[in-house]
């Protein structure tokens, strides 16, 4: 790590004064770690949310769930080895249950095919291998990799929690990843930069979780999609830094391409506390060019695209959900939208940590609430499920006595893993269907995402928050005003939490769980099972065939909000991560059917049956040889960065998507598999799209960047619109298109 920070920093200041010379300005933090990472004749003036340019990369980091897919294109490459830094983490496929002791075994050998894949891979190919169990892949990475000024990418959209060390740490498909490992560039649209300044400090029960909250409100699910959200003000310096991370991983809700904070002494105090006292001192030598020009900060409306400004000082704990991460309220004002609403007011589970809010400050708070709610004679009214962020976190606070805390109070301890946060979380004590409320610290809480059941409203808060109302059990429980009652009979009121933010004993558990490459791995197979139902061996879409598609059927028109949980789910659908065929069952089986209604199902218009799933329809489609469509509302593909909501669709048959607007991650990769992504010209043209239709795209021979697409939509009664639409492939972008796929074009090049 300390030779990659050398050799970015050492040139940090001439690529500054190129960048600056060619602006004719001072630069934001966020040029200055994009300058820094791209070839020096490439530096030039780009134009925001419109150029295409190419940036290299110090780091690469993936989670089993995506690195399944990402390994299986790797190898497709006939690379064998990577040529950037890669490590591996196994957070996403182990269970949530009865606690850590049961599940992790059980986990393990569940998943042991694909563990053993993973592990064998990263031998082979030389990756670092983080073990199940180890920690949650964001967490990990803060505490190892990340360091301010560095550029990472991550298969998963919460990578920009590493912003919190000041990075640009940018979440993206397996595809990306591949990219950057067999050795070329990561491609990205030149962002827009939204300034956040904060001023003030956080007190009482407000936490940073309350920050990034305010800033969903403001932006809601899609205000920061094409830009970089940089923070700044006195306010920043005053966040500690894994508060700080926090505030980035849960900006990945807004669509952001990422988040993140200038370098200061909090980050060097995390630095040293986590064993990386040498960067520190890097960082703190070169600290100027790990901040924005003081231009900028003096005249902020002069270099950002739109500036917030939030008083940290005014800040009250904030509520958001269910169903969105948007849907935002002070925790006063929810009082009295619970019996408005009408939500259920018996809380049925209150679950912290994540990787959003696993750190040892969020661990402390939260014991601290716990334990001052134990010693005035309160019990847990719910169940309370904790999960630390990695072995790291684990082994300290079980050292320093949080743990303790938390398990007095009857807290049930999980893996540190995602676990609930991203459905594998197996639930008993409801039937499915029904209406419930839990409440988390986690950043996502789409319709059943993490227990299956589409009627669980999950809402979001602060660890602190979420652990004082497991003592109420109550939705509608402020602790900022409303007293509880002891089992004597007594009213109290809970103190506002305190925790140190880093240990004063430093960590315990440093590297525990990590497995490095080893040096000879000329011995080291990777077998894939051709009978398994876990892995499969991927075979190469076959390349555009230079015809026009012509009459083509609609498979879906989505209703509304079509997040990537509803396009390819998780769930239990995780275990097929590695196998394209059996995962592409669940294609669409949780998208709104706008003609009907319905969840998952559609018209075979050559069969004529309707409430068929969308994947046997396709499956169909696919046997007559038949490409088709699918028609999408706002911010389509919102959430994960799981590529199989785009390698599905094109394994199935999908050619294009027409939608009113997408999301980063998802248009990115649905570009990577070869499908063309297209938005309407006119939005309203959504509303022409019928069931039944016929629909026709031409004149892609002459596809070509900024050149519109049109379509012809055939109705069933004979009739026809003709609509345009737009969109943003560049040159090389339409190479993946003619050759397949990405990939395609990356195994052609590299054989040429």
């Amino acid at each position: 790590m300390t030779e990659i920070c050398k050799k970015l920093y050492k040139d940090l200041e001439e690529k500054h004064r190129r960048a600056r010379e060619g602006l004719g300005r001072g630069l934001t933090l966020t040029e200055k770690t994009l300058y820094s990472h791209m070839k020096p004749e490439d530096i030039k003036p780009y134009t925001r949310r419109e150029s295409n340019v190419d940036l290299y990369p110090d780091r690469v980091a993936m989670q089993d769930a995506t690195a399944q897919m990402a390994i299986l294109q790797f190898m497709s490459s006939g690379v064998q080895s990577v040529l950037v830094p890669t490590t591996v983490h196994c957070d996403h496929l182990i269970l949530a249950h009865k606690g850590v002791e049961d599940d992790l075994p059980i986990s393990k050998i569940t998943n042991k095919e694909v563990f053993d894949f993973l592990s064998s891979s990263a031998k082979k190919y030389g990756m670092g291998f983080w073990n199940p169990g180890a920690g949650i892949i964001h967490q990990v990475v803060l505490e190892n990799y990340a360091f301010p000024g560095g550029l990472l990418i991550g298969t998963d959209s919460h990578t920009p929690n590493g912003g919190g060390l000041g990075m640009l740490a940018i979440g993206v498909g397996g595809a990306d990843a591949v990219d950057v490992m067999v050795g070329l560039p990561f491609g990205l649209k030149w962002p827009g930069i939204i300034g956040i300044k904060l001023t003030g400090k956080l007190s009482g029960w407000a936490s940073s979780k309350d920050v990034i909250l305010r800033v969903m409100k403001e932006l809601t699910v899609k205000g920061g999609t094409g830009s970089v959200v940089e923070y700044f003000g006195d306010g920043a310096d005053s966040i500690s830094c894994t508060g700080k991370a926090t505030i980035c991983n849960m900006g990945a809700e807004h669509g952001a391409t990422t988040s993140t904070f200038p370098f200061d002494s909090r980050m060097s105090d995390y630095l040293r506390t986590t064993d990386r006292s040498d960067i520190a001192a890097l960082a703190e030598e070169y600290a100027g060019y790990l901040r924005a020009d003081d231009e900028v900060y003096a005249y902020p409306e002069k270099y950002y695209d739109t500036i917030i400004e939030i008083n940290l000082s005014e800040l009250e704990p904030l509520v958001c959900g269910p169903h969105t991460p948007d849907k935002v309220r002070s925790i006063s004002d929810f009082h009295d939208e619970v019996d408005r609403e009408d939500y259920p007011d018996n809380i049925k589970f209150a679950l912290i940590g994540s990787c959003t809010n696993s750190s040892y400050e969020d661990m402390g708070r939260a014991a601290a609430v716990a334990k001052d709610a134990v010693a005035k004679g309160l019990k847990l009214a719910i169940p309370l499920l904790v999960t630390p962020g990695s072995n790291l976190i684990e082994d300290t606070i079980k050292r320093d006595g949080q743990m303790k805390a938390l398990t007095d109070a009857g807290a049930t301890v999980l893996a540190n893993a995602c676990g609930p946060c991203i459905g594998q979380w197996k639930r008993t004590d409801i039937k499915k269907g029904e209406r419930n409320t839990i409440i988390t610290s986690y950043n996502r809480n789409f319709r059943a995402r993490n227990d299956g059941n589409a009627e669980t409203l999950s809402f979001i808060g602060s660890p602190e928050i979420v652990t004082a109302l497991a003592f109420s059990g109550h939705l509608s429980f402020n602790p900022l005003k409303d007293k509880l009652k002891t089992p004597s009979g007594q009213d109290v009121t809970l103190a506002e939490p305190y925790a140190e933010e880093l240990p004063s004993a430093g960590f315990a558990g440093h590297s525990k769980g990590y497995v490095p490459p080893p040096e000879d791995r000329s011995g080291v197979e990777v077998v894939i099972n051709p009978e398994s139902e876990r892995l499969q061996a991927l075979t190469p879409f076959a390349p555009w065939d230079g015809n026009d598609y012509v009459d083509i059927p609609l498979l879906l028109k989505a209703s509304g909000k079509c997040t990537t949980d509803h396009i390819s789910p998780a769930g239990h659908w995780l275990k097929y991560r590695g196998h394209l065929d059996r995962i592409s069952d669940n294609t669409f089986s949780g998208a709104v059917n706008a003609f009907d209604g319905s969840a998952g199902t559609g018209k075979n218009l050559f069969t004529g049956e309707s409430g068929v799933r969308f994947s046997d329809i396709a499956r169909d489609y696919k046997k007559r040889n038949v490409s088709w469509v699918v028609v999408g509302d706002e911010n389509y593909g919102e959430g994960s960065s799981r590529e199989h909501a785009a390698m599905s669709p094109r394994y199935l048959g999908a050619v294009t998507v027409i939608v009113r607007s997408f999301a980063r991650i998802h248009e990115t990769n649905l570009k990577k598999q070869g499908i063309l992504p297209m938005t309407f010209a006119n939005p309203s043209d959504y509303e022409k799209f019928c069931e039944d239709d016929k629909i026709s795209i031409t004149g892609l021979d002459k596809l070509a960047p900024g050149r519109n697409i049109n379509v012809t939509i055939k109705h069933n009664n004979g009739t026809e619109d003709e609509i345009e639409t737009m969109h943003t492939m560049s040159e090389q972008q339409i190479e993946w298109f003619r050759a397949g796929s990405a990939l395609n074009k990356i195994a052609r090049d590299l054989r040429t």
